[in-house]
């Protein structure tokens, strides 16, 4: 809680934690419908995560829960693990401990460079997964949990549609799209929907499906144990939920700094969010994250400290307790309607619009996640994309550096020297100059030059161009100096004094390659050193012809 609280902003706190309750309502029991878990974990989920991503979080105005994107990696926990409670809470215990362990390493700075294409495919893809799988409520037939069993039954589901779902499925997806934003702002459209859906349903007797019961009263402890010869799987599905809540929650953070002129602490919001999800494992409930929607009408109803998300969730806790009953009339043709927004919402318009101007390279990481995002594994997804696009910037930038070996110019030569150098080197002195980054995509380049210096007596390898200097960039220049020497050239290395790669010679051995003067940190003293080296040669080369 910020210093200078007053009144005012506490009751903007308490209308604004009201209004993002009433919206994470039947979001929290549509997600948890969804996921397999049941609809009281959606609602267990949204009061952990949503109380303690606030009250230990780093973004103050920030509202937490169970989010679309995290619900599919949960649900996805829940059809792999059939019959292993125990282990699909671990997994989302799992990814609090991660989350936790980020914030105190203090990588969230580190999300921003996450390859926008991946991130891009990703949420578009989880977008297309939760439609998929709603269609099948919407039209009266069974949940279908995964999206390429979804397309395969869905021609028997289009010939046995329910009437009464559809109608029901399609009037609630009219109401959350064209509720207009005046009403909106004072009753969110989800909620008008829940209420007018079930209302009709239960007025009609309308023969749906519906939440089925609900337990009222405090939750159970769970505790999140597992056979050990899961740990694999529950690692890797742990990491992909702590990874993917880490971008959503900062990426919301990012929307709140925007709207708040504030600037939230990214480490402690992973703190909060990890703690926020571990509870959320011990009382059964879904994993959550920063959710946009509820965040931004949070702050436009007068929420602006850490209060407002912990009053959200007494809200909840309060319904849970109250009103299970009603709830558990809730038909679930409505809850698919509602999502179907969510999943609509959460494509990446911003980039389909761009589609045809997208670099392609860009292009066909965006497509190749978002393809095994649906079809394949998240998981896999993730991986996948993070490797495609890293070799793609790592093909760019080895295309724009150079490496050139050329003759010294007559201009570059001291003027005491030059009469001598025409007369006497024939310019045997030659010059290969690295211009941008040097590392393991460039390397492949240094080799190439090797056979263009044969018959040099004298190489000046340039590199006060090169900002940057990977290992395997050193282990190649090592090389190539090794491959020189075997040739009897002399190197003479200039690199830059203030920057760290020249320590890095130094540490890596490459005094004993070039000698104690090897290394020269100005290009005139290097051209210096190169003629007391031809001077040395062609002395001994006249004392050998003697």
């Amino acid at each position: 809680m910020t210093t200078g609280y007053s009144f005012s902003r506490l009751q903007g706190d308490f209308f604004g934690g009201l209004t993002a309750g009433i919206v994470a309502l039947p979001l929290a029991l549509a997600f948890g419908v969804a996921s397999g878990a049941g609809a009281v974990a959606g609602l267990y989920g949204a009061i952990a995560v949503g109380f303690f991503a606030a009250l230990f979080g780093g973004t103050p105005s920030q509202v937490s829960g169970p989010t679309g994107p995290m619900t599919v990696i949960f649900a996805a926990a829940v059809a792999a693990f059939a019959g292993e409670p125990g282990a699909v809470l671990a997994v989302v215990f799992a990814a609090g401990l991660l989350q936790i362990f980020f914030g105190l390493m203090k990588v969230g700075v580190f999300v921003r460079y996450i390859p926008y294409p991946v991130i891009s495919g990703f949420m578009s893809g989880i977008g297309v997964i939760i439609i998929l799988l709603q269609l099948h409520p919407m039209l009266g037939a069974a949940s279908v949990s995964v999206p390429a069993a979804a397309v395969l039954a869905l021609p028997a589901a289009v010939a046995g549609v329910d009437g009464w779902s559809l109608a029901l499925a399609l009037t609630t997806m009219a109401i959350v799209f064209f509720t207009p934003a005046r009403v909106s702002r004072i009753l969110p459209s989800p909620l008008v929907a829940l209420i007018c859906g079930s209302v009709v349903a239960q007025l009609a007797s309308a023969p749906v499906a519906t939440i089925g019961d609900i337990p009222s009263g405090l939750p159970e402890l769970h505790l999140p144990f597992f056979a050990p010869e899961l740990f694999p799987k529950v690692a890797a599905m742990a990491l992909a939920l702590a990874v993917l809540g880490t971008i959503d929650s900062l990426l919301t953070s990012v929307v709140a700094d925007s709207m708040t002129k504030e600037r939230h602490d990214s480490n402690r919001e992973l703190i909060g969010q990890g703690i926020g999800n571990m509870a959320a494992a011990l009382i059964g409930g879904l994993p959550g994250a920063g959710a946009t929607m509820r965040t931004v009408v949070n702050i436009k109803t007068g929420g602006t400290t850490r209060v407002s998300g912990m009053a959200h969730a007494l809200l909840l806790l309060a319904i849970l307790l109250g009103l299970g009953r009603y709830a558990a009339l809730i038909p679930l043709p409505v809850l698919a309607g509602i999502l179907m927004k969510v999943g609509i919402d959460i494509l990446d318009y911003r980039f389909l619009r761009l589609v045809r101007r997208v670099p392609r390279p860009d292009l066909w990481v965006m497509v190749t996640v978002f393809v095994i995002t649906v079809f394949v594994d998240l998981i896999v997804a993730v991986g996948v994309g993070v490797t495609l696009a890293s070799l793609m910037i790592t093909y760019r930038i080895s295309r724009q550096a150079q490496i050139d070996v050329r003759a010294i110019p007559h201009q570059d030569w001291p003027r005491d020297l030059e009469k001598s150098l025409e007369e006497e080197t024939d310019f045997r002195i030659r010059t290969l100059s690295v211009l941008g980054a040097f590392f393991f995509g460039t390397t492949a380049k240094m080799q190439e030059q090797v056979s263009r210096l044969i018959g040099t007596e004298v190489v000046i390898i340039n590199c006060l161009n090169v900002p940057f200097m990977d290992l395997s960039g050193l282990f190649a220049l090592a090389e190539m100096i090794d491959r020189l020497r075997q040739e009897s050239i002399k190197p003479i290395l200039v690199v830059k004094q203030g920057q760290g790669i020249r320590r890095q010679m130094l540490e890596m051995g490459y005094e004993d390659l070039l000698g104690p003067i090897g290394i020269q940190t100005d290009y005139n003293d290097a051209l210096h050193l190169a003629w007391e080296y031809l001077a040395e040669g062609s002395g001994l080369s006249a004392a050998a012809a003697r």
